[in-house]
Protein backbone atom coordinates (compact mmCIF):
# COMPACT_ATOMS: atom_id res chain seq x y z
CA UNK A 1 0.00 0.00 0.00
CA UNK A 2 1.48 3.60 -0.82
CA UNK A 3 2.23 5.93 2.03
CA UNK A 4 -0.28 8.18 1.06
CA UNK A 5 -3.16 5.80 1.35
CA UNK A 6 -2.00 4.84 4.87
CA UNK A 7 -1.84 8.41 5.73
CA UNK A 8 -5.49 9.09 4.99
CA UNK A 9 -6.66 5.62 6.21
CA UNK A 10 -4.89 6.65 9.29
CA UNK A 11 -7.06 10.51 9.35
CA UNK A 12 -10.36 8.35 8.44
CA UNK A 13 -9.59 6.21 11.50
CA UNK A 14 -8.89 9.05 14.03
CA UNK A 15 -11.98 11.00 12.90
CA UNK A 16 -14.12 7.80 13.35
CA UNK A 17 -12.48 7.36 16.36
CA UNK A 18 -12.77 10.98 17.55
CA UNK A 19 -16.54 10.79 16.66
CA UNK A 20 -17.34 7.47 18.39
CA UNK A 21 -15.57 8.92 21.47
CA UNK A 22 -17.66 11.95 22.03
CA UNK A 23 -20.76 10.10 21.03
CA UNK A 24 -19.87 7.61 23.98
CA UNK A 25 -19.31 10.63 26.15
CA UNK A 26 -22.71 12.28 25.67
CA UNK A 27 -24.57 8.91 25.95
CA UNK A 28 -23.14 8.62 29.13
CA UNK A 29 -23.60 11.64 30.36
CA UNK A 30 -27.30 11.38 29.39
CA UNK A 31 -27.39 8.17 31.33
CA UNK A 32 -26.10 9.89 34.01
CA UNK A 33 -28.52 12.68 34.47
CA UNK A 34 -31.42 10.65 33.88
CA UNK A 35 -30.48 8.89 36.97
CA UNK A 36 -30.52 11.93 39.08
CA UNK A 37 -34.04 13.24 37.29
CA UNK A 38 -35.43 9.30 37.99
CA UNK A 39 -34.13 9.67 42.01
CA UNK A 40 -35.66 12.88 42.19
CA UNK A 41 -38.74 11.16 41.04
CA UNK A 42 -38.64 8.44 43.18
CA UNK A 43 -38.03 10.82 46.39
CA UNK A 44 -40.93 12.59 45.60
CA UNK A 45 -43.23 10.14 44.61
CA UNK A 46 -41.97 7.56 48.12
CA UNK A 47 -42.45 10.15 49.87
CA UNK A 48 -46.13 10.75 49.74
CA UNK A 49 -46.52 6.55 49.61
CA UNK A 50 -44.71 6.89 52.54
CA UNK A 51 -46.85 9.41 54.04
CA UNK A 52 -49.76 7.44 53.09
CA UNK A 53 -48.72 4.01 55.05
CA UNK A 54 -48.22 5.81 58.41
CA UNK A 55 -51.28 7.56 57.76
CA UNK A 56 -53.09 4.56 57.93
CA UNK A 57 -50.76 2.92 60.85
CA UNK A 58 -48.39 1.17 58.92
CA UNK A 59 -45.01 1.42 59.80
CA UNK A 60 -42.04 1.24 56.59
CA UNK A 61 -38.72 2.11 58.00
CA UNK A 62 -37.33 0.02 55.03
CA UNK A 63 -38.71 2.73 52.90
CA UNK A 64 -37.51 5.45 55.29
CA UNK A 65 -33.79 4.17 55.29
CA UNK A 66 -34.29 3.93 51.54
CA UNK A 67 -35.31 7.50 51.00
CA UNK A 68 -32.10 8.47 53.35
CA UNK A 69 -29.86 6.81 51.14
CA UNK A 70 -30.90 8.63 48.01
CA UNK A 71 -31.15 12.31 49.41
CA UNK A 72 -28.00 11.60 50.66
CA UNK A 73 -27.36 10.46 47.46
CA UNK A 74 -28.22 13.34 45.39
CA UNK A 75 -26.41 15.63 47.56
CA UNK A 76 -23.17 13.49 47.91
CA UNK A 77 -23.21 11.14 44.96
CA UNK A 78 -23.49 7.26 45.83
CA UNK A 79 -21.55 4.49 44.12
CA UNK A 80 -23.60 1.89 44.61
CA UNK A 81 -26.50 4.09 43.21
CA UNK A 82 -24.47 4.89 40.63
CA UNK A 83 -25.23 8.66 41.45
CA UNK A 84 -22.61 11.88 40.73
CA UNK A 85 -22.24 14.44 43.39
CA UNK A 86 -24.40 17.17 42.70
CA UNK A 87 -22.51 20.58 41.52
CA UNK A 88 -25.17 22.88 39.85
CA UNK A 89 -25.57 25.69 42.52
CA UNK A 90 -29.56 25.68 41.98
CA UNK A 91 -30.12 21.84 42.36
CA UNK A 92 -27.93 22.11 45.33
CA UNK A 93 -29.32 24.47 47.37
CA UNK A 94 -33.00 22.52 46.35
CA UNK A 95 -31.72 19.08 47.42
CA UNK A 96 -30.23 21.06 50.87
CA UNK A 97 -34.10 22.24 51.29
CA UNK A 98 -35.38 19.09 50.63
CA UNK A 99 -33.14 17.07 53.14
CA UNK A 100 -33.88 19.84 55.67
CA UNK A 101 -37.68 19.47 55.26
CA UNK A 102 -36.77 15.54 55.36
CA UNK A 103 -35.04 15.34 58.97
CA UNK A 104 -38.44 17.46 59.48
CA UNK A 105 -40.93 15.32 58.14
CA UNK A 106 -39.08 12.26 59.77
CA UNK A 107 -39.60 13.76 63.02
CA UNK A 108 -43.22 14.28 62.57
CA UNK A 109 -43.35 10.82 61.20
CA UNK A 110 -42.08 9.72 64.69
CA UNK A 111 -44.19 12.06 66.32
CA UNK A 112 -47.35 10.54 64.42
CA UNK A 113 -46.65 7.18 65.61
CA UNK A 114 -46.36 8.55 69.05
CA UNK A 115 -49.89 10.68 68.84
CA UNK A 116 -52.46 9.96 66.29
CA UNK A 117 -53.35 13.65 66.74
CA UNK A 118 -50.39 14.55 64.68
CA UNK A 119 -51.32 12.89 61.74
CA UNK A 120 -52.88 16.16 60.18
CA UNK A 121 -49.50 17.79 60.88
CA UNK A 122 -48.02 14.98 59.34
CA UNK A 123 -50.01 15.44 56.24
CA UNK A 124 -49.83 19.35 55.95
CA UNK A 125 -46.24 18.71 56.41
CA UNK A 126 -46.08 16.33 53.69
CA UNK A 127 -47.73 18.49 50.88
CA UNK A 128 -44.78 21.26 51.63
CA UNK A 129 -42.65 18.27 51.59
CA UNK A 130 -43.80 17.19 47.90
CA UNK A 131 -43.78 20.86 46.81
CA UNK A 132 -39.91 20.99 47.61
CA UNK A 133 -38.95 17.63 45.86
CA UNK A 134 -41.29 18.59 42.67
CA UNK A 135 -38.94 21.85 42.68
CA UNK A 136 -35.82 19.58 42.65
CA UNK A 137 -36.98 17.60 40.35
CA UNK A 138 -37.88 20.33 37.98
CA UNK A 139 -34.07 22.07 39.22
CA UNK A 140 -32.41 18.52 38.14
CA UNK A 141 -33.93 17.89 34.72
CA UNK A 142 -33.34 21.94 33.95
CA UNK A 143 -30.15 21.15 34.92
CA UNK A 144 -30.08 17.94 32.75
CA UNK A 145 -31.67 20.18 29.79
CA UNK A 146 -28.77 22.69 30.10
CA UNK A 147 -26.11 20.10 30.31
CA UNK A 148 -27.07 18.26 27.25
CA UNK A 149 -26.89 21.64 25.14
CA UNK A 150 -23.90 22.04 26.31
CA UNK A 151 -22.48 18.75 25.65
CA UNK A 152 -24.19 19.15 22.09
CA UNK A 153 -21.92 22.73 21.70
CA UNK A 154 -18.91 20.83 22.70
CA UNK A 155 -19.51 17.29 19.89
CA UNK A 156 -20.16 20.27 17.56
CA UNK A 157 -16.91 22.50 18.14
CA UNK A 158 -15.21 18.57 18.58
CA UNK A 159 -16.39 17.60 15.49
CA UNK A 160 -15.34 20.98 13.74
CA UNK A 161 -12.08 20.52 15.11
CA UNK A 162 -11.84 16.45 14.27
CA UNK A 163 -12.64 17.74 10.34
CA UNK A 164 -10.20 20.66 10.57
CA UNK A 165 -7.38 18.09 11.67
CA UNK A 166 -8.47 15.38 8.77
CA UNK A 167 -8.24 18.43 6.59
CA UNK A 168 -4.53 19.35 8.03
CA UNK A 169 -3.53 15.72 8.00
CA UNK A 170 -5.10 15.60 4.62
CA UNK A 171 -2.91 18.14 3.59
CA UNK A 172 0.27 17.23 4.77
CA UNK A 173 -0.02 13.47 2.84
CA UNK A 174 -0.20 15.67 0.39
CA UNK A 175 2.57 18.10 0.66
CA UNK A 176 5.10 14.69 1.66
CA UNK A 177 3.64 12.84 -1.29
CA UNK A 178 4.92 15.59 -3.70
CA UNK A 179 7.93 15.73 -1.93
CA UNK A 180 8.61 12.80 -1.71
CA UNK A 181 7.97 12.01 -5.63
CA UNK A 182 10.09 15.38 -6.57
CA UNK A 183 12.83 13.38 -4.81
CA UNK A 184 13.25 10.04 -6.51
CA UNK A 185 12.50 12.44 -9.62
CA UNK A 186 15.22 14.07 -8.58
CA UNK A 187 17.37 10.84 -7.69
CA UNK A 188 16.26 8.89 -10.99
CA UNK A 189 17.54 11.80 -13.24
CA UNK A 190 20.60 12.19 -11.66
CA UNK A 191 21.41 8.56 -11.58
CA UNK A 192 20.60 8.16 -14.92
CA UNK A 193 22.78 11.08 -16.00
CA UNK A 194 25.73 9.50 -13.91
CA UNK A 195 25.05 6.37 -15.84
CA UNK A 196 25.38 8.22 -18.93
CA UNK A 197 28.81 9.73 -17.82
CA UNK A 198 29.80 6.04 -16.60
CA UNK A 199 29.06 4.50 -19.94
CA UNK A 200 30.84 7.65 -22.10
CA UNK A 201 33.82 6.93 -19.40
CA UNK A 202 33.66 3.38 -20.26
CA UNK A 203 34.04 3.82 -24.00
CA UNK A 204 36.87 6.17 -23.67
CA UNK A 205 38.73 3.29 -21.13
CA UNK A 206 38.15 0.94 -24.12
CA UNK A 207 39.74 3.20 -27.11
CA UNK A 208 42.50 4.03 -24.35
CA UNK A 209 42.95 -0.01 -24.18
CA UNK A 210 43.41 -0.54 -27.92
CA UNK A 211 45.67 2.64 -28.11
CA UNK A 212 48.31 0.70 -25.88
CA UNK A 213 47.35 -2.40 -27.31
CA UNK A 214 48.28 -0.96 -30.52
CA UNK A 215 51.46 0.53 -28.98
CA UNK A 216 52.52 -2.30 -27.28
CA UNK A 217 52.16 -4.19 -30.99
CA UNK A 218 54.85 -1.48 -32.61
CA UNK A 219 56.85 -1.51 -30.24
CA UNK A 220 57.38 -5.61 -29.94
CA UNK A 221 57.96 -4.71 -33.81
CA UNK A 222 60.27 -1.94 -33.09
CA UNK A 223 62.41 -4.97 -31.04
CA UNK A 224 62.38 -7.39 -33.44
CA UNK A 225 63.97 -4.83 -35.27
CA UNK A 226 66.65 -3.74 -33.62
CA UNK A 227 67.66 -7.01 -32.70
CA UNK A 228 67.96 -7.80 -36.64
CA UNK A 229 69.81 -4.43 -36.80
CA UNK A 230 72.17 -6.02 -34.06
CA UNK A 231 72.67 -9.21 -36.26
CA UNK A 232 73.46 -7.32 -38.95
CA UNK A 233 75.84 -5.04 -36.90
CA UNK A 234 77.18 -8.26 -35.66
CA UNK A 235 77.73 -9.57 -39.64
CA UNK A 236 79.07 -6.42 -40.60
CA UNK A 237 81.99 -6.44 -37.65
CA UNK A 238 82.68 -9.62 -39.19
CA UNK A 239 83.14 -8.58 -42.70
CA UNK A 240 85.32 -5.67 -41.72
CA UNK A 241 87.21 -8.33 -39.89
CA UNK A 242 87.67 -11.06 -42.50
CA UNK A 243 88.96 -7.66 -44.84
CA UNK A 244 91.71 -7.03 -42.10
CA UNK A 245 92.87 -10.57 -42.28
CA UNK A 246 92.69 -10.67 -46.49
CA UNK A 247 93.72 -7.80 -47.18
CA UNK A 248 94.71 -9.39 -50.65
CA UNK A 249 91.28 -9.48 -51.92
CA UNK A 250 91.57 -5.38 -51.40
CA UNK A 251 88.97 -3.29 -53.56
CA UNK A 252 86.76 -6.20 -53.92
CA UNK A 253 86.22 -6.41 -50.08
CA UNK A 254 86.18 -2.82 -49.80
CA UNK A 255 83.35 -2.72 -52.24
CA UNK A 256 81.63 -5.24 -50.84
CA UNK A 257 82.46 -3.43 -47.32
CA UNK A 258 80.65 -0.23 -48.96
CA UNK A 259 77.52 -2.76 -50.13
CA UNK A 260 76.74 -3.42 -46.59
CA UNK A 261 77.25 -0.20 -44.87
CA UNK A 262 74.54 1.35 -47.42
CA UNK A 263 72.49 -1.87 -46.23
CA UNK A 264 73.33 -0.54 -42.77
CA UNK A 265 72.47 3.29 -42.95
CA UNK A 266 68.78 2.11 -44.70
CA UNK A 267 68.36 0.25 -41.70
CA UNK A 268 69.52 2.89 -39.32
CA UNK A 269 67.27 5.40 -41.28
CA UNK A 270 63.89 2.64 -41.11
CA UNK A 271 64.75 2.79 -37.08
CA UNK A 272 65.02 6.08 -36.94
CA UNK A 273 61.15 6.25 -38.52
CA UNK A 274 59.98 3.91 -35.95
CA UNK A 275 61.35 5.73 -33.52
CA UNK A 276 59.31 8.97 -34.61
CA UNK A 277 56.19 6.85 -35.18
CA UNK A 278 56.84 5.00 -31.48
CA UNK A 279 56.89 9.31 -30.53
CA UNK A 280 53.41 10.14 -32.33
CA UNK A 281 51.85 7.32 -30.19
CA UNK A 282 53.98 8.24 -27.12
CA UNK A 283 52.19 11.47 -27.56
CA UNK A 284 48.84 9.90 -27.99
CA UNK A 285 48.93 7.90 -24.86
CA UNK A 286 49.59 11.32 -22.77
CA UNK A 287 46.30 13.05 -24.78
CA UNK A 288 44.68 9.93 -23.53
CA UNK A 289 45.90 10.40 -20.16
CA UNK A 290 44.99 13.69 -20.18
CA UNK A 291 41.22 13.03 -21.14
CA UNK A 292 40.88 10.15 -18.68
CA UNK A 293 41.97 12.59 -15.67
CA UNK A 294 39.67 15.38 -17.21
CA UNK A 295 37.08 12.53 -17.05
CA UNK A 296 37.65 11.47 -13.63
CA UNK A 297 37.10 15.08 -12.79
CA UNK A 298 33.61 15.27 -13.90
CA UNK A 299 33.24 12.39 -12.46
CA UNK A 300 34.50 13.24 -9.32
CA UNK A 301 32.08 16.41 -9.77
CA UNK A 302 28.65 14.38 -10.58
CA UNK A 303 29.54 12.65 -7.45
CA UNK A 304 29.85 15.30 -5.24
CA UNK A 305 26.51 16.68 -6.53
CA UNK A 306 24.91 13.35 -5.75
CA UNK A 307 26.65 13.49 -2.60
CA UNK A 308 24.19 16.60 -2.26
CA UNK A 309 21.02 16.02 -3.67
CA UNK A 310 21.70 12.32 -1.41
CA UNK A 311 22.03 14.72 1.69
CA UNK A 312 18.90 16.67 0.82
CA UNK A 313 16.47 13.29 0.66
CA UNK A 314 17.45 12.72 4.36
CA UNK A 315 17.29 9.23 5.18
CA UNK A 316 15.65 8.20 1.78
CA UNK A 317 18.86 9.20 0.38
CA UNK A 318 21.75 7.16 2.46
CA UNK A 319 22.00 4.31 0.27
CA UNK A 320 22.27 7.05 -2.60
CA UNK A 321 25.13 8.79 -0.56
CA UNK A 322 27.36 5.32 0.02
CA UNK A 323 27.16 4.75 -3.96
CA UNK A 324 28.05 8.22 -4.61
CA UNK A 325 31.08 8.04 -2.06
CA UNK A 326 31.93 5.16 -4.24
CA UNK A 327 32.19 6.95 -7.43
CA UNK A 328 34.21 9.31 -5.83
CA UNK A 329 36.64 6.78 -4.63
CA UNK A 330 36.76 5.29 -8.36
CA UNK A 331 37.18 8.40 -9.85
CA UNK A 332 40.22 9.14 -7.72
CA UNK A 333 41.48 5.83 -8.70
CA UNK A 334 41.36 6.95 -12.25
CA UNK A 335 42.84 10.14 -11.62
CA UNK A 336 46.12 8.53 -9.63
CA UNK A 337 46.07 6.39 -12.88
CA UNK A 338 46.11 8.60 -15.45
CA UNK A 339 49.10 10.91 -13.34
CA UNK A 340 50.45 7.48 -13.22
CA UNK A 341 50.36 6.78 -16.84
CA UNK A 342 51.53 10.41 -17.39
CA UNK A 343 54.63 9.46 -15.13
CA UNK A 344 55.59 6.13 -17.69
CA UNK A 345 54.86 8.23 -20.71
CA UNK A 346 57.28 10.96 -19.90
CA UNK A 347 60.13 8.36 -19.17
CA UNK A 348 59.12 6.95 -22.87
CA UNK A 349 59.80 10.20 -24.28
CA UNK A 350 62.85 10.52 -22.54
CA UNK A 351 63.77 7.14 -23.51
CA UNK A 352 62.82 8.05 -27.42
CA UNK A 353 64.74 11.54 -27.24
CA UNK A 354 68.02 8.36 -26.04
CA UNK A 355 67.48 6.48 -29.06
CA UNK A 356 67.39 9.36 -31.20
CA UNK A 357 70.37 10.12 -29.96
CA UNK A 358 71.75 7.14 -30.50
CA UNK A 359 70.57 6.91 -34.27
CA UNK A 360 71.46 10.09 -35.37
CA UNK A 361 75.15 8.54 -34.06
CA UNK A 362 74.78 5.73 -35.79
CA UNK A 363 73.63 7.39 -39.09
CA UNK A 364 76.74 9.66 -38.75
CA UNK A 365 79.07 6.56 -37.88
CA UNK A 366 77.43 4.90 -40.99
CA UNK A 367 78.29 7.59 -43.05
CA UNK A 368 81.83 7.74 -42.10
CA UNK A 369 81.95 4.27 -42.79
CA UNK A 370 80.95 4.76 -46.08
CA UNK A 371 83.45 7.31 -47.00
CA UNK A 372 86.46 5.42 -45.50
CA UNK A 373 85.40 2.58 -47.85
CA UNK A 374 85.01 5.01 -50.79
CA UNK A 375 88.54 6.45 -49.95
CA UNK A 376 89.59 2.90 -49.55
CA UNK A 377 88.57 1.90 -52.82
CA UNK A 378 90.55 5.02 -54.39
CA UNK A 379 93.38 4.47 -52.51
CA UNK A 380 94.45 0.67 -51.67
CA UNK A 381 97.10 1.58 -49.35
CA UNK A 382 95.27 3.10 -46.35
CA UNK A 383 92.50 -0.10 -46.17
CA UNK A 384 93.91 -1.59 -43.18
CA UNK A 385 93.49 1.46 -41.23
CA UNK A 386 90.26 1.87 -43.03
CA UNK A 387 89.05 -1.78 -41.95
CA UNK A 388 90.49 -1.37 -38.53
CA UNK A 389 88.37 1.89 -37.96
CA UNK A 390 85.13 0.22 -39.27
CA UNK A 391 85.32 -2.90 -36.93
CA UNK A 392 85.58 -0.18 -34.39
CA UNK A 393 82.52 1.65 -35.82
CA UNK A 394 80.60 -1.60 -36.11
CA UNK A 395 81.25 -2.09 -32.46
CA UNK A 396 79.72 0.96 -31.53
CA UNK A 397 77.26 0.50 -33.79
CA UNK A 398 76.03 -3.02 -31.86
CA UNK A 399 76.12 -1.51 -28.50
CA UNK A 400 73.66 1.04 -29.57
CA UNK A 401 71.40 -0.82 -31.05
CA UNK A 402 71.74 -3.67 -27.93
CA UNK A 403 70.78 -0.19 -25.27
CA UNK A 404 67.94 0.65 -28.20
CA UNK A 405 66.70 -2.89 -27.70
CA UNK A 406 66.83 -2.66 -23.97
CA UNK A 407 64.82 0.49 -24.09
CA UNK A 408 62.56 -1.02 -26.31
CA UNK A 409 61.64 -3.90 -23.78
CA UNK A 410 61.58 -1.18 -21.29
CA UNK A 411 58.69 0.44 -23.45
CA UNK A 412 56.87 -2.68 -23.36
CA UNK A 413 56.93 -3.49 -20.32
CA UNK A 414 55.58 -0.03 -19.46
CA UNK A 415 52.78 -0.35 -22.00
CA UNK A 416 51.89 -3.68 -20.28
CA UNK A 417 51.42 -2.05 -17.52
CA UNK A 418 49.29 0.36 -18.81
CA UNK A 419 47.01 -2.52 -20.20
CA UNK A 420 46.53 -3.92 -16.62
CA UNK A 421 45.32 -0.42 -15.18
CA UNK A 422 43.08 -0.05 -18.06
CA UNK A 423 41.51 -3.70 -17.71
CA UNK A 424 41.23 -2.39 -13.53
CA UNK A 425 39.88 0.81 -14.61
CA UNK A 426 37.27 -0.80 -16.71
CA UNK A 427 36.32 -3.27 -13.98
CA UNK A 428 35.74 -0.05 -11.67
CA UNK A 429 33.67 1.56 -14.11
CA UNK A 430 31.26 -1.54 -14.56
CA UNK A 431 30.69 -1.66 -10.68
CA UNK A 432 29.86 2.25 -10.36
CA UNK A 433 27.55 1.22 -13.71
CA UNK A 434 26.16 -1.50 -11.54
CA UNK A 435 25.58 0.39 -8.42
CA UNK A 436 23.99 3.23 -10.56
CA UNK A 437 21.81 0.92 -11.74
CA UNK A 438 20.77 -0.32 -8.21
CA UNK A 439 20.18 2.97 -7.08
CA UNK A 440 17.94 3.88 -9.91
CA UNK A 441 15.83 0.58 -9.05
CA UNK A 442 15.73 1.79 -5.81
CA UNK A 443 14.11 5.30 -6.60
CA UNK A 444 11.83 3.92 -8.91
CA UNK A 445 10.32 1.33 -6.16
CA UNK A 446 10.08 4.39 -3.68
CA UNK A 447 8.10 6.26 -6.30
CA UNK A 448 6.08 3.59 -6.63
CA UNK A 449 5.01 3.69 -3.43
CA UNK A 450 4.09 6.67 -2.90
Amino acid sequence: MKITDQLRGAAIGLLVFAVSNVFSVYINSVANDSKVVNYAGIVRGATQRLVKLEMAGKKSDELIARLDKIVAGLVKGDRELELPAATDPEFVAKLGEVQNSWQSLKGTIAQARVSPQSRNELLTQSEDYFDLANEAVSAAEAYSQAKANRLRAIQLILFALNLVILGVIWAIARNIALGLQNSTSSIASSSNQIASAVEEQERTIATQAASIRQMSSTMDELGASSQQSAEQAEASTAGANQALLVAESGTKAAQKTLNEMSVLKDKVADIAEQISHLSDRTHQIGSISDLVAELASETNMLALNASVEAARAGTHGKGFAVVAGEIRRLADQSKQSADKINLLVGDIQSAINSTVTVTDKGTKTVAQGMQLTQETAKSFAGVADAINNIFLNNQQISLNIKQQAIATQQVVEAMNSLTLAAHDTAGGISQVKVGTQQLNDAAQNLKAMV
